[in-house]
C-alpha cells in the first residue's frame, strides 16, 4: 500500500501539471480553430504538421527514455555514466536531424506536400530535435524524484505558448498593430507563425535545463551505448508502431481521402480539433506513465510486484471511465473548446476516447516484455496494431472521410491491447482482476447509453442535471468498492 500511496503522489503531482498544461494547451484550440476557421483549412495544415512532429519526436528519442530508467536501476551500471552517455547519444543524433532538415528543407517540404511553404516544415522540425534532446533531462527530473521541477517547466512551456498565442493571433490583430510587419493588409497572420511560437518555447526551456544538462560533460562510455541500444532498438519499434496508431491517420488523411486538397485539409483539420477533446485520456495515461515507469523498474525485485501492478491496473482503469463519463456528460459544455465551424465532428469523440483508454491499457500491460528484457514483443504487438490502422484507414477514408480514422485506431487498440494481455498471462503472469473491471466496464457502457439519451432529447440544462446524477453514481460505486471513506475518516477524527 505504502508503493501505490507513492505512485498516487507522483501521479498526481504529474497529473496536476499535465492536467494544468492540457487545460492550457485547451485554450489554443478555441483559439486558432476560432481564427483559422474550418473552411479555410489552416487548421488541416496545423494538424498534419504535428502528426509527423509526433512521429519524429519517437524516432528521435529511439525509446532512450525508458531504457534509461532500465539502466540507471540495473545492477552493475554506472548511472552517472549512462545518463552522461544517454544525453550524448541523443544529442548527436538530433544535430544530425537538424542539419538534415536545414540542408534539404525544399526537397524535404515537397515530399511532403508543402513545396510553396518549406518554412512549415524547417521551423517544426527544427523544434522536434530540440524537443527530442529535452525529453532526456526531463526523463532524469523523473528518475531523481523531482516532479516540481519537471511540472514547472512543462507549464511553463504550454503557458508561454498560449500567451504568445493570444498575443499574435488575437490582441495584436484587434489593435491592429503589425508588430515586425507579421501581418497582411486584413491582418491575417500566416500559419507559420503559430510553429515560430513553438520553436521560441522549446528554445526557452531548453535554456532552463542547463543544471540538467551539465552532466553531459561526463564522458561517453561506448560499451554502455552498445548494450542500451541493443535494448532499445525494439523500443523504437514499438514506438513508431504505437505512434503511427496516434497519428497516421493525421498522415494518410490528405493522400488517400476521395477530394481535392484543400478540401481534404478542411476534414481533417475538422477530424484534429475534435480529438482535441477526447485527449483527456490522454493527458491520463501519460500522467500515469511519468509515474508508472520509475515506480515499476524500481518495484521489479519486491515479492508483492505482481499484486502491485495488478492493483495499479484496476485503479487506472476505473479512473479513465470516469473520466470518460464526466467527458460524455458534460460535451454540451465541453464543445466549446473548439469553434462552430468544426461540430459536425464532435460524434467522434466517445469513439477516439474509448480507444485512448485501450491504449492506456495496452501501455499498462506492456511492462511484462520490459521487465524480463524481451522488448521485441512490444514492437510485434504495435506493429500488428499500426499495420491494421493503416490498413483500415486506406479502405475507408475515402468513403467515410475521418471517421474511418476514429475507428481505425479503435480496433487497432483494441487488438494490440487484448494479445499482449494474451501473451503476457503466458509469460509474465500477473492476476488482474477481471470481474471487478468488466463490472466497471459494464456500469460505464449503461450510464453511457443513458448520457447519450439525454443529451439527445432533453433541453442542455436538465440533460446536465441529470448526467450529473448519473456520474454521482458512478463514483459512488467506486466510494463503496474500491475506495472506502471509513478509515480516512477514522483518521481525520484523530
Amino acid at each position: 500500500m505504502a508503493n501505490l500511496k507513492s505512485l498516487a503522489k507522483d501521479t498526481a503531482i504529474y497529473g496536476l501539471s499535465s492536467i494544468m498544461a492540457r487545460f492550457i494547451n485547451y485554450l489554443l484550440v478555441p483559439i486558432q480553430t476560432a481564427k483559422f476557421n474550418a473552411a479555410g483549412g489552416q487548421y488541416g495544415i496545423i494538424t498534419n504538421v504535428y502528426a509527423y512532429v509526433a512521429l519524429l519526436i519517437i524516432i528521435l528519442t529511439y525509446g532512450m527514455e525508458t531504457t534509461f530508467f532500465r539502466f540507471m536501476s540495473k545492477d552493475g551500471e554506472e548511472p552517472k555514466k549512462v545518463y552522461a552517455t544517454t544525453l550524448k547519444m541523443v544529442a548527436t543524433t538530433s544535430i544530425l536531424f537538424a542539419a538534415i532538415i536545414i540542408l534539404f528543407n525544399q526537397q524535404i517540404a515537397g515530399w511532403l506536400g508543402y513545396t510553396d511553404h518549406p518554412e512549415y516544415i524547417l521551423v517544426m522540425y527544427v523544434t522536434v530535435a530540440i524537443d527530442a534532446f529535452t525529453a532526456i533531462p526531463f526523463a532524469y527530473l523523473r528518475y531523481a524524484h523531482r516532479p516540481m521541477k519537471f511540472a514547472a517547466l512543462k507549464v511553463l512551456n504550454i503557458t508561454l505558448n498560449i500567451t504568445f498565442n493570444l498575443l499574435y493571433l488575437i490582441i495584436l490583430p484587434y489593435f491592429k498593430w503589425n508588430l515586425f510587419s507579421i501581418y497582411d493588409a486584413n491582418f491575417t497572420l500566416d500559419v507559420v507563425w503559430v510553429f515560430y511560437i513553438n520553436l521560441a518555447c522549446s528554445t526557452i526551456v531548453l535554456l532552463m535545463l542547463g543544471r540538467e544538462l551539465k552532466e553531459i560533460k561526463n564522458p561517453f562510455d561506448a560499451a554502455t551505448c552498445k548494450r542500451m541500444l541493443n535494448y532499445t532498438w525494439p523500443l523504437l519499434v514499438m514506438g513508431l508502431a504505437g505512434q503511427l496508431n496516434q497519428c497516421a491517420s493525421q498522415i494518410i488523411f490528405p493522400y488517400v481521402y476521395d477530394g481535392n486538397a484543400a478540401d481534404a485539409r478542411v476534414q481533417l483539420g475538422i477530424y484534429g480539433a475534435c480529438i482535441k477533446i477526447a485527449m483527456i485520456m490522454v493527458m491520463i495515461t501519460q500522467a500515469f506513465r511519468y509515474a508508472y515507469e520509475p515506480f515499476v523498474f524500481g518495484k521489479s525485485k519486491d515479492k508483492d510486484n505482481k499484486d502491485t501492478y495488478a492493483s495499479a491496473m484496476k485503479y487506472y482503469i476505473i479512473f479513465t471511465l470516469l473520466a470518460f463519463l464526466c467527458v460524455m456528460g458534460y460535451m454540451d459544455i465541453l464543445r466549446y473548446i473548439v469553434g462552430k465551424s468544426y461540430w459536425d465532428g464532435l460524434e467522434i469523440v466517445p469513439i477516439v476516447m474509448a480507444a485512448e483508454i485501450m491504449f492506456g491499457i495496452f501501455f499498462n500491460l506492456s511492462f511484462w516484455y520490459k521487465l524480463i528484457d524481451k522488448t521485441i514483443w512490444g514492437a510485434y504487438f504495435s506493429g500488428i496494431g499500426a499495420v491494421i490502422l493503416i490498413v483500415v484507414d486506406i479502405l475507408l477514408i475515402p468513403r467515410f472521410s475521418y471517421w474511418a480514422c476514429a475507428w481505425a485506431g479503435f480496433i487497432s487498440y483494441a487488438i494490440s491491447m487484448i494479445i499482449s494481455y494474451i501473451f503476457g498471462q503466458k509469460y509474465y503472469p500477473i492476476k488482474y482482476p477481471l470481474k471487478d473491471i468488466a463490472l466497471y466496464a459494464g456500469v460505464t457502457l449503461i450510464i453511457f447509453g443513458a448520457i447519450s439519451a439525454t443529451n439527445n432529447y432533453l433541453p442542455m440544462i436538465a440533460a446536465l442535471a441529470i448526467n450529473t446524477i448519473l456520474i454521482m453514481l458512478f463514483i459512488a460505486l467506486i466510494v463503496k468498492r474500491d475506495l472506502p471513506l471509513g478509515p480516512i475518516i477514522k483518521k481525520i477524527k484523530k
